[in-house]
């Protein structure tokens, strides 16, 4: 594996300078690559050169054989899961929840995370594209979803929610599932944004990624004055489209029927220029994390009352099977 570096944003940072789990230092000078797992786990690495540059050369990825990849929820489980979140949503404990499930393979010792980030940049383009290498872990990102985005005291959030293989294949469910995360989180940044501050400039606009559509909305604020990157994390995190809604609820619900963490998937994964006060964190989907010898992957769809068990796991199997394929022994380039 390479020295530490990451190459986010169209930029490649170098020299790692600095590694934190205090989120304050974002407020302080630098720039910083960042990545907060699911559950709370938070990395920050200021490095000292970063510029303008394209992924360095890599060699060619060596992935595990397709059929090494195992779930952490077999189909009978997921759709289990999906059953007692309709009887919690039946209860009213919950509108909606997101379950999830992890994809986990052995991995070559001679696998370079920064070649598959070269084959995802090749067959997956991204717009929050991303892969960072730290001490004893590696993120390779394709996330399409802004979870915050930053300049000055403007905030800016995109959710995801709804998906498709075409925009004829979106459902009603899927515009009032984007409905409900919207509202999540307009209040989740309305806590730490100026009163009045918090607009929606576009609601449920289909947009067309590899493979699938999706349904996008986006929400904006202005902080409140004094208000940093603990005090937004504290508000936002974990973001609203793979949670669900009342998060705290759906918080719970998750915890109960996911029986491994997340990680990475479903975090935050971006960099923050202190100095300049800009930022763009994407929501940890379509992203692999590599730690020793093994590599994983999250899939997960949002559970409503009007979720059909099989379909919703369908939708995990759309989400996962394009990128499982690429980065599978073979599956990419050979």
């Amino acid at each position: 594996m390479h020295d530490s570096f990451a190459h986010v944003g169209g930029r490649l940072a170098t020299g790692l300078r600095d590694l934190t789990t205090d989120l304050a230092a974002l407020d302080g000078e630098g720039w910083w690559a960042v990545v907060v797992d699911y559950e709370g786990k938070v990395s920050c690495a200021r490095f000292d050169e970063v510029r303008h540059a394209p992924l360095p050369p890599a060699g060619r990825w060596h992935g595990p054989a397709a059929r090494h990849w195992r779930s952490s929820l077999d189909q009978a489980a997921y759709e289990r899961g999906v059953q007692a979140i309709r009887e919690y949503i039946r209860q009213g404990e919950v509108y909606q929840a997101n379950l999830t499930r992890v994809l986990t393979a052995p991995l070559p010792p001679d696998a370079d995370p920064l070649a598959l980030a070269h084959l995802l940049a090749r067959r997956n383009p991204a717009a929050y594209a991303a892969v960072i290498s730290l001490p004893g872990r590696a993120v390779v990102s394709a996330s399409p979803e802004l979870y915050l985005s930053r300049d000055g005291a403007v905030v800016e959030s995109r959710p995801i929610k709804g998906t498709g293989v075409t925009e004829a294949d979106l459902l009603d469910k899927d515009y009032a599932e984007n409905v409900m995360i919207v509202d999540l989180v307009r209040n989740d940044l309305g806590r730490v944004a100026a009163v009045g501050s918090v607009t929606v400039p576009a609601l449920c606009v289909p947009e067309t990624y590899p493979g699938s559509v999706h349904l996008v909305s986006t929400v904006r604020a202005r902080l409140e004055p004094g208000k940093g990157w603990p005090e937004l994390f504290a508000a936002t995190f974990p973001p609203g489209s793979v949670t669900g809604a009342p998060k705290s609820s759906a918080l719970r619900i998750i915890n109960e029927l996911e029986p491994e963490p997340r990680g990475p998937y479903c975090g935050a994964v971006g960099w923050v220029d202190a100095d300049r006060g800009t930022a763009a964190l994407a929501v940890g989907i379509r992203t692999f994390w590599i730690s020793g010898q093994e590599i994983r992957f999250g899939t997960g769809a949002g559970i409503t009352w009007g979720s059909d068990p099989r379909r919703e796991w369908l939708e995990t199997e759309l989400k996962a099977s394009r990128l499982i394929a690429l980065a599978s022994r073979f599956g990419g380039d050979r």
